[in-house]
């Protein structure tokens, strides 16, 4: 062992507590965040981690070079205690920010501030609740990388600004959730941004430069990090409580194909172009092995081939469990090790702490295995510039305070998000928007009508504001008359008679139903995929009744098979508005008297009822027509649909035609500007000319080429009201097999038109990354054919040849 036991001398002694009490009076008061090397505690001057002209990896292991063994390991914990000799205030690695400081985890408090020791003081708070931004389903469906990046830009503001008045503990949010959407009854589904791995993607990337505080195009404009983003669960993580079937013990069974093109896809853009400073490793297996016990996938995978430079950590309690449910290790000393030695540098828990230390005096584990953890993490808390005095002082972050917490562009900026993700799944006869000067009287009624709660989704915080559908519509009518209609969002008795006469006596009725989260959310996957309860009848009794069509919000994360409801003339207008967040009631109401032009379209496919019968843990994607599996998703679902992927209306009709493309034919054996040595190499590759071409093969010269890539422009043309909305470019192989994607998105840009205007929409089409697919290996590979891109009902045929 290198490390030994350091006895303090009484100087020390009196020098730590009068840095307990300089830091206590300081974070008390709510005036400084908490931070290491500060100048008023002089045994730190001269520690080599607290010089910032020093590289950061050689500050970090400085700083554990002078840890004794049971220092080391107490900091293996997501609640990281401090360390008093050296300055080094505690620190929580759990903080949460999926769509808004949340007040889960223990990051972040409304109602108090921390202490260097980690200590809450209730009602010292400064700041009071913060900015709610739409779930995050919702807001991918407006498919605005801008948008998610300003989103996450805002997010990372405000958790600054709330850790600098000490009511944080931490700085590194573990979010996006960047897991594939794979089955429309996972409950966190709502979560992530859909079922596309590359809107999921650059989702990711928009999100962690946003957070991390790097431009939009990924550069890092200051020497510090606002925040630290996590890229969250590696990997193939979508099943929590299904039948029986835990997230803790599940053993997602996933193909070489699927990984390489479905599952892994958003992680490595996350790592790469996002830059993300953490990942989190998922509770579940992958192939029987535990994925914080997946050296494969987090050392050889993340670190190695994906240049991941940052900290791992585990979810919550997913080490015990190795050991616990899943029976994977012999022992908990055999539990840590495999951990430390895969590549896990913090376990959210406390199992890691109670064993490592026995783990290594059994020889399971080195202390260097240690070290190298201590290291990765504290270098993150010195990207964080939390080991450069006070951050106030010496970060350009440092300055955020009150006033960036639920500011006012924040808010708009919530509102905004909520209304550019609503989607518009039915119009019928142009019901809606509704009239402002002809509609006298409204009946709202549905159980979230009226629900401030609901909009909000999971991983909420304190909304700075709440406005419900009920409210927002009061502000267009005069009269309305409200009424739930059920007991609650799972209905199981309604006031049908009563609202049917509500019914009768107004102009219009919107019903506001749909889901919450006693239906879907974490630890809980439904079974079914319609309405709950008696939301169905209630819903076509007053149609029935009702003087005009009817106009249907539904609230959910998850797709819900509302077939009957699609099918039913006297539902004239159906909206879909995610978990719209605080101010989803306003937006609601902007798209149903049009104030705004709906433009949302939808990131993952609706189902129909008996999909249920597809076991939730069968992993394939791929269609299998021998056993009638149907697949998942738009790229390979073969069953019938209720809506399909990216499907959304306006109140305007927009037409698509091919402008331009810079050619129509690509050939893989051109060379453009090969080096000499790498011609035999391109011979040799195509002697067999009709066989797939593995893109590694092809190199990065001919892919990165302009000569290879297509540019294709797109006129669109708003032949109706003024509006903004996703435009979306797919490819499609002209001749298919069950292996291929029955199609797949190459490219989206959204555009703002005034009626009659056209615009111009420049897509780049890369064959190396929008027309591969991946072969029985996991290799990506391009197959030479006929291919037609597509933007609405206009396709436009390109040829890849040998």
């Amino acid at each position: 062992m290198n490390s030994q036991k350091t006895h303090l001398p009484l100087l020390t002694l009196n020098v730590t507590i009068t840095w307990f009490f300089i830091l206590f009076v300081r974070v008390n008061s709510a005036t400084r965040p908490l931070f290491a090397c500060d100048p008023a505690n002089p045994s730190t001057k001269d520690y080599e981690f607290c010089n910032p002209k020093l590289p950061i990896n050689v500050r970090a292991k400085n700083l554990v070079s002078q840890l004794n063994l049971d220092e080391k390991i107490a900091q293996l914990t997501n609640s990281a205690p401090p360390i008093p000799r050296l300055g080094v205030p505690a620190y929580e690695w759990w903080g949460e920010s999926l769509h808004g400081v949340s007040r889960h985890g223990r990051g972040f408090r409304f109602n108090g501030t921390f202490d260097g020791n980690g200590t809450i003081f209730n009602g010292t708070a400064t700041i009071k609740a913060a900015t709610m931004f739409p779930q995050i389903i919702l807001i991918a469906a407006s498919f605005d990388s801008q948008l998610w990046y300003r989103i996450a830009r805002a997010i990372g503001t405000e958790a600054r600004a709330m850790y600098n008045v000490g009511q944080g503990k931490g700085l590194t949010l573990w979010a996006p959730n960047i897991n594939i959407f794979r089955d429309p009854r996972w409950g966190r589904g709502q979560e992530t941004p859909g079922e596309d791995p590359l809107l999921t993607s650059i989702y990711g990337t928009s999100y962690v430069r946003g957070i991390q505080g790097f431009n939009f195009v990924g550069k890092q404009v200051f020497d510090h990090l606002q925040a630290s983003a996590c890229c969250k669960h590696f990997t193939a993580h979508d099943l929590d409580n299904w039948q029986g079937t835990t997230r803790y013990k599940f053993d997602a069974k996933v193909n070489k194909r699927d990984m390489a093109d479905t599952f892994q896809p958003p992680f490595k853009s996350c790592v790469e172009e996002g830059r993300a400073s953490s990942i989190m490793c998922a509770y579940n297996r992958v192939n029987g092995v535990p994925m914080c016990a997946n050296s494969d996938l987090l050392t050889e995978t993340a670190r190695k081939q994906w240049q991941f430079d940052g900290y791992i950590t585990s979810d919550c309690n997913a080490v015990p469990i190795i050991h616990d449910e899943q029976g994977y290790a012999k022992t908990p000393e055999d539990a840590v090790a495999a951990v430390l030695k895969a590549g896990m540098d913090v376990e959210c828990g406390t199992y890691t702490r109670q064993y490592a230390k026995s783990a290594l005096e059994q020889k399971k584990v080195t202390e260097a295995e240690i070290d190298q953890a201590l290291t990765n993490l504290f270098s993150v808390r010195m990207r964080l510039g939390l080991f450069d005095g006070n951050p106030i002082d010496a970060n350009p972050f440092g300055k955020l305070g009150p006033s960036q917490v639920c500011d006012s562009r924040h808010k708009i900026l919530a509102r905004d998000a909520a209304r550019k993700g609503i989607v518009l799944l039915k119009n019928s006869g142009n019901l809606l928007p509704l009239s402002k000067t002809e509609t006298k009287s409204l009946a709202v009624i549905g159980p979230n009508a009226d629900d401030p709660q609901v909009l909000l989704g999971n991983y909420e915080g304190i909304p700075c504001k709440s406005v419900t559908p009920l409210q927002a519509l009061k502000r267009y009518v005069k009269h309305v008359k409200h009424h739930p209609g059920c007991n609650s969002v799972q209905c199981s008795s309604a006031s049908v008679e009563v609202v049917v006469e509500i019914a009768k006596m107004v102009d219009h009725v919107v019903l506001v139903m749909g889901l919450d989260q006693t239906m879907e959310r974490e630890k809980l996957d439904r079974e079914d995929l319609v309405l709950p309860g008696k939301q169905r009848s209630l819903i076509s009794r007053i149609a029935n009744v009702a003087k005009k069509p009817v106009v249907l919000v539904l609230l959910s994360g998850g797709p819900v098979d509302i077939s009957q409801e699609k099918d039913n003339e006297k539902v004239g207008g159906i909206l879909w508005a995610g978990y719209p967040g605080q101010d989803g009631g306003t937006a609601i109401a902007e798209v149903i008297f049009g104030d705004y032009n709906p433009g949302g379209r939808l990131p993952m496919t609706w189902y129909p009822q008996d999909f249920v019968k597809v076991p939730m843990t069968d992993m394939r994607m791929r269609a299998d027509k021998s056993s009638g599996y149907p697949g998942r998703s738009y790229r390979f679902y073969q069953g019938k649909k209720v809506f399909e992927f990216g499907y959304g209306l306006s109140y305007s009709n927009y037409t698509y035609e091919f402008d331009d493309i810079s050619q129509e034919k690509l050939s893989l054996s051109k060379k453009p500007q090969l080096h000499k040595g790498r011609h035999h190499h391109r011979t040799r590759l195509l002697k067999s000319m009709n066989e797939p071409v593995l893109v590694s093969e092809l190199g990065r010269e001919f892919c990165n080429a302009k000569e290879t890539k297509f540019k294709v422009v797109v006129r669109v043309k708003n032949h109706g009201k003024e509006g903004k909305h996703a435009v979306l470019l797919f490819v499609r192989p002209e001749e298919q097999n069950d292996e291929d994607p029955i199609k797949q998105l190459v490219g989206f840009h959204n555009v703002h038109l005034f009626e009659g205007e056209e615009g111009h929409i420049k897509f780049e089409v890369n064959p190396c990354e929008h027309i591969t697919k991946a072969n029985k290996d996991g290799l990506m590979v391009i197959e030479p054919g006929s291919y037609f891109l597509g933007v609405g009902d206009a396709e436009h045929k390109i040829e890849i040849t040998p």
